[in-house]
């Protein structure tokens, strides 16, 4: 059986939300799902002033990954908020402990893909694509969303979903993330996992 791994770092839950989307469309594949979360290193008195030390208290049930287990997945999913056009610190703060992991090669061949969300739209596919560029330093296999689910296209609402990633638009209306935000996520955890699958090989 195929063992993933959804790994994020959100600060409201909306990129959490959207992490156990892809666990479901990864998990209807038949592959076994994680969801965790990178540690927060965010001082406590900004994260009270901007509201998200409330906010977090609805996914702190979440338990903290570590650096040390990544190469025990077959495929990681990352999801993460943008940060004028790029990763959250916390995110990239865990990425740069994973230094002895790329020196020994163990991501190489691994199922990847990145999901973000965004509070005004700025900067959600370069937080994508840009992560791309450690992922590929790892060796791991980008598995973006493109357009196999053709809602992508809708011009009906507002989403946060890109051909590079599946996404959430947390300032838009209604409440996020939307029913397609979620689908769409769906639709990438799937692909991942199937290609995860297909990167393993046969059972082992």
């Amino acid at each position: 059986m195929t063992k993933l791994l959804v790994l994020f770092h959100s600060f409201y839950g909306d990129v959490y939300r959207l992490a156990e989307a892809v666990r479901e469309g990864a998990a209807s594949t038949g592959a076994q799902v994680l969801v965790k979360q990178v540690p927060e290193i965010v001082p406590q008195h900004v994260l009270e002033a901007s509201g998200a030390a409330e906010a977090k208290k609805s996914f702190a049930h979440i338990e903290m990954a570590t650096v040390d287990e990544l190469p025990a997945y077959d495929g990681i999913a990352f999801g993460t908020g943008t940060r004028f056009g790029s990763m959250t610190a916390s995110m990239r703060s865990f990425f740069e402990q994973t230094g002895q992991i790329w020196l020994q090669g163990k991501l190489i061949n691994k199922a990847a893909m990145v999901f973000v969300g965004t509070g005004t739209g700025g900067g959600r596919e370069t937080t994508v694509v840009s992560s791309w560029f450690t992922l590929a330093h790892h060796g791991m296999v980008i598995v973006p969303l493109g357009y196999r689910d053709m809602e992508l296209r809708s011009a009906v609402e507002i989403h946060g979903g890109s051909p590079y990633g599946a996404g959430v638009m947390q300032r838009a209306e209604p409440p996020r993330p939307s029913q397609l935000e979620l689908s769409l996520a769906r639709q990438h955890g799937k692909a991942w996992a199937e290609v995860a699958a297909k990167l393993a090989g046969p059972a082992r």
